[in-house]
């Protein structure tokens, strides 16, 4: 996905959606970066007739958003990573070749990881040690993500089953422990598509896990049944690690909540520069 990220310095633009919260690319300007044509749409007609299954389903794979060019704003195609990645593979340009071998890579390691889910875990140690995370805080956070795998089963068991319903669930979690939503929380820490978790302090991640840990053992208790039941141990789930964070604040004098992230030095300066032109 690295590579992906080098299509802004060659002019693709890119459009951030508040919907989905992710970055989408214009596909007109990619198919010009990968193939070279003069004219991008014909291009594009062309490859969805060579292509049927894309073109079947190119509504789900490209979106209209507004997009700034410079007879002003105008709604272009645009495609997140995922849908850009399936259009990559109807390109034959060498210069698509990485990314189609790159897929074949994550698809053979996915299949790896099915035989043997053990590597699934070395390879996310891995990929955290290469973005230069202490192993103590990698430690933590790999049992952020079991503790959050138990628990989200847990709800799976009890008629919680839409992702919409997951996600008003953990804010629910959050807002009681944290007193932000994760949405407000990612603000408070100046990121976007970012995993919020990725970018928590020591402390941070100490209480996240209390939230819903704790959630868990109410849940297993209490056997609620559906999202209403499920929402509301899942606040009493937060309000435990809540109670536990105030506590400690009152003792320290200290807030857990930090502005503090992982995000590379020349992003955090970037986003510095941009948040004083703007005042």
């Amino acid at each position: 996905m690295s590579n992906i990220k080098l299509f802004e310095s060659k002019q693709i633009r890119t459009v951030w959606n508040e919907k989905d919260g992710k970055w989408y690319f214009v596909v007109a300007d990619v198919i010009q970066v990968l193939t070279d044509t003069p004219n991008p749409s014909d291009y594009i007609k062309k490859m969805r007739k060579r292509d049927e299954e894309l073109s079947k389903g190119w509504g789900q794979f490209v979106t209209p958003l507004s997009v700034d060019t410079i007879g002003g704003k105008q709604k272009l195609n645009c495609a997140s990573a995922k849908g850009l990645l399936r259009i990559i593979q109807s390109i034959p340009s060498p210069k698509a070749e990485p990314f189609k071998l790159w897929l074949a890579q994550v698809g053979s390691d996915r299949l790896d990881e099915i035989e043997n889910p053990e590597l699934a875990t070395q390879r996310t140690r891995e990929l955290y040690k290469l973005k230069g995370y202490p192993d103590d805080w990698i430690e933590k956070r790999m049992r952020s993500i079991a503790i959050r795998e138990e628990l989200t089963e847990e709800w799976k068991n009890r008629g919680v089953k839409e992702q919409i319903e997951y996600s008003i669930l953990t804010a629910e979690i959050s807002k009681a422990t944290f007193g932000l939503t994760p949405s407000e929380y990612k603000k408070v820490k100046g990121l976007k598509s970012q995993n919020l978790r990725d970018h928590m302090t020591d402390l941070e991640l100490i209480f996240s896990m209390l939230g819903e840990a704790s959630t868990t053992e109410i849940v297993k208790t209490q056997n609620p049944k559906g999202f209403i039941q499920n929402k509301k141990a899942a606040k009493q789930g937060g309000a435990v690690a809540g109670n536990a964070r105030r506590e400690l604040e009152s003792r320290t004098g200290k807030k857990v909540v930090s502005t503090d992230n992982y995000l590379p030095e020349a992003k955090k300066n970037k986003e510095l520069k941009k948040g004083k032109e703007e005042k």
